[in-house]
């Protein structure tokens, strides 16, 4: 038998089993992970693949290790992640802030690990402080630079927040650096394992003498609970854009994926994400009745 034919046969056999193996989609445990993953799901059966449900993998460093393994095939994770989380991923801290920049260094770095990313959506759920509204239009606070001058004038201030948003050096140490100011440990109110619905509630209700909280920028539950998110006019945080990413070798054997997913997450915005992370964490609906109902709204499932 003629040796190309044999060769270009076995190709062909390989890349039919490799597209024959189902769609194996992590995810992470926070409501809008769950989210996404939903979306992911769902918009990929409705294509017709065979797919696995692992959306409540674990966290970021979990799905890293599972994709970067085989173990999983695709799931959402944020640009601004691959700024200090991922060793494959050195981005400088000045370009951070640069959406564009972040993600095509993202995509660039990552494509040595067998990784593609997708187009990201128009949203940024980084990091922020939120305080209860009234307090803030009280003070006058509407952005990081507005509580330092308030904090400089001896302005009382207590923030709830997980010990991971204190001393990661992208989170508040991030702001205190940037902004020019330094709280003290009376002001702060340490929440080991604290999720930012639980941080916002303690904000809202004052528990503790708190009157903030760390929060994600398209959290549902801020205009829940009646809270403002203070803007970050230095950029001193990354942009953290949702973005599909994939195993290279999945998406080679399923060409189709990034089409289907690219529609997908290009229908999604700021305001788009909080309104239906809030049908998650407030009204208490499934990620997977939500992210139906918003892709049948969109016509992009059956």
């Amino acid at each position: 038998m003629n040796r190309t034919f044999v060769l270009l046969l076995a190709a062909l056999v390989s890349a039919s089993s490799a597209s024959a193996k189902p769609i194996v989609v992590g995810g992470k445990l926070d409501p809008e992970a769950q989210l996404l993953s939903q979306l992911i799901i769902l918009s990929l059966k409705n294509a017709g693949l065979d797919v696995t449900d692992k959306a409540s993998l674990g966290d970021t460093g979990v799905n890293r290790k599972a994709i970067l393994a085989g173990e999983i095939d695709t799931y959402a994770e944020y640009t601004g992640n691959a700024v200090y989380l991922f060793p494959t991923a050195k981005i400088p801290a000045t370009d951070a802030g640069n959406p564009t920049r972040i993600y095509a260094l993202a995509r660039q770095l990552d494509s040595k690990q067998g990784i593609t990313w997708l187009k990201p959506a128009n949203a940024n759920n980084t990091w922020v402080v939120a305080l209860p509204e009234a307090f803030a239009s009280k003070n006058k606070l509407k952005s990081l630079a507005d509580l330092a001058s308030y904090l400089k004038g001896g302005g009382t201030f207590k923030i709830a927040g997980s010990p991971e948003f204190f001393n990661r050096p992208d989170t508040m140490p991030a702001f205190e650096k940037a902004y020019g100011f330094s709280l003290k440990a009376d002001q702060k109110l340490v929440l080991a394992g604290a999720t930012p619905p639980q941080t916002q509630q303690a904000a809202a209700a004052g528990t503790n003498g708190v009157n903030a909280a760390m929060a994600y920028g398209t959290d549902g539950t801020l205009a829940a609970l009646k809270l403002v998110a203070l803007t970050d006019p230095k950029g001193a945080q990354p942009v953290y854009q949702p973005a599909p990413i994939i195993r290279t070798e999945t998406l080679k054997a399923n060409p189709q994926i990034e089409g289907i997913l690219n529609k997908v997450f290009a229908t999604l915005n700021q305001q788009t994400l909080q309104t239906l992370n809030g049908q998650i964490a407030v009204e208490g609906r499934s990620a997977a009745d939500v992210a139906q109902a918003y892709l049948k709204s969109k016509n992009l499932i059956k």
